[in-house]
């Protein structure tokens, strides 16, 4: 996987928190670390041709490469023509697929209710000569402005909106009509779905979220089968030089080791915290897919092994949200999300998200349930006396 088989011995067969704990491992060597320190290096000793696989510290380094190899057992277990490539961020990951597989006078189909950043890609798309067309996550919605595509990007769950797609119904689709499909997997993280599985060309993500967990770093990757579609993302990561530090993917990979205990925890306490919101007449707009009865609940259901940490909702007013955010004890009021503290905010601030003044994201931490709960609760009583 990544650049290069991976190494280490381990089946692609195991359970997922021994896979979590053991991706991307080297073999062992007596007296060196499980877990080889970060690599400090701009070059390499190269004399000769270079024929190695360490030239230059923009093209390859090996922590990169213990990271991409964890990923990719995570992403697609089992399978050795798949890749990972690292980023420096989600967003670098993200712009990656987009300008390397498209050209001037191609379409490329967006979600209309994804992450805040698509309206800039989609004006610099549209700068280049790209035609951009969009249509909301739910309901398949993009299934109706697929003819012509190059390139379908769907993003399940959506974020803000917890909106889900029928992945692989969409992925068909496109292809018979000759298009690339890239999923954005940050929400679910490779625990909770594998967008190669299901057919998607490209799996890609913000490892800045959930899949590193502590809210220390800024990380992206694109997981693809080998072939020339990720030979295009490798080059542009190259021209570019949107690479990840070092430090910040030797960070990744040792936070990695705790994805599926923080992954569970964190899924536990989501569907606790959107439970107890049911009942609350001052909220509206409820949305986690693993709660019975939302609307993206039957397909997420069939495509999804874990549903996330982020709850959505509405409260009455800007204000009665802003009271909501003061008055919590346990959740902190910042952006972002997947971290194992939990956090929450009035998504509108920010603008570019089509939402209520009043609409809230929670993102779970790996706090106990019943205090989130309790917190959560008692938040919402004080914010409407």
């Amino acid at each position: 996987m990544s650049g290069s088989a991976a190494t280490g011995g381990f089946s692609g067969g195991a359970g997922e928190g021994t896979r979590a704990v053991r991706a991307g491992l080297p073999d062992p060597v007596k007296y060196e670390p499980t877990l080889p320190g970060p690599v400090f290096a701009a070059h390499f000793h190269l004399p000769g041709e270079p024929t190695g696989p360490y030239t230059y510290g923009r093209d390859e380094n090996p922590t990169w490469t213990h990271l991409e190899r964890a990923i990719g057992e995570l992403e697609a277990p089992g399978q050795d023509d798949v890749e990972t490539l690292a980023f420096a961020s989600g967003m670098a990951a993200v712009s990656a697929v987009l300008f390397s597989q498209l050209r001037t006078g191609d379409t490329v189909v967006l979600p209309n209710d994804g992450y805040q950043a698509l309206p800039l890609v989609r004006a610099q798309l549209e700068a280049y000569g790209i035609v951009v067309r969009t249509a909301p996550t739910g309901g398949d919605a993009q299934l109706d402005v697929l003819d012509g595509a190059k390139l379908l990007w769907i993003e399940s769950p959506s974020n803000p909106g917890l909106d889900v797609c029928d992945i692989r119904r969409l992925v068909e689709a496109a292809h018979t009509r000759g298009a690339l499909v890239a999923v954005d997997n940050t929400l679910a993280t490779p625990l909770g779905q594998r967008p190669l599985e299901l057919g998607a060309d490209f799996s890609v993500a913000s490892g800045t979220k959930q899949l590193t967990g502590h809210g220390d770093v800024l990380l992206g990757y694109v997981t693809g089968r080998a072939g020339e579609p990720m030979s295009a993302v490798r080059r542009w990561r190259k021209i570019v030089g949107a690479i990840p530090g070092p430090m910040e993917a030797w960070l990744a990979h040792r936070s990695i080791a705790t994805l599926q205990m923080r992954v569970d925890r964190q899924t536990a306490g989501a569907l606790a915290v959107a439970e107890a919101l049911r009942s609350r007449s001052e909220v509206s707009g409820l949305r986690y897919p693993g709660l019975p009865g939302d609307p993206s609940h039957e397909i997420a259901s069939r495509q999804m092994r874990r549903f996330g940490c982020v709850v959505s909702f509405t409260l009455p007013t800007r204000a009665r949200a802003e009271r909501f955010l003061d008055a919590l004890r346990l959740v902190d009021d910042a952006t972002s999300f997947g971290g194992v503290r939990s956090t929450a905010e009035r998504r509108g601030r920010w603008g570019g998200d089509a939402v209520p003044e009043g609409f809230i994201r929670l993102s779970v931490g790996a706090e106990d349930p019943e205090d989130l709960v309790a917190d959560v609760l008692r938040a919402l009583d004080e914010s409407g006396r």
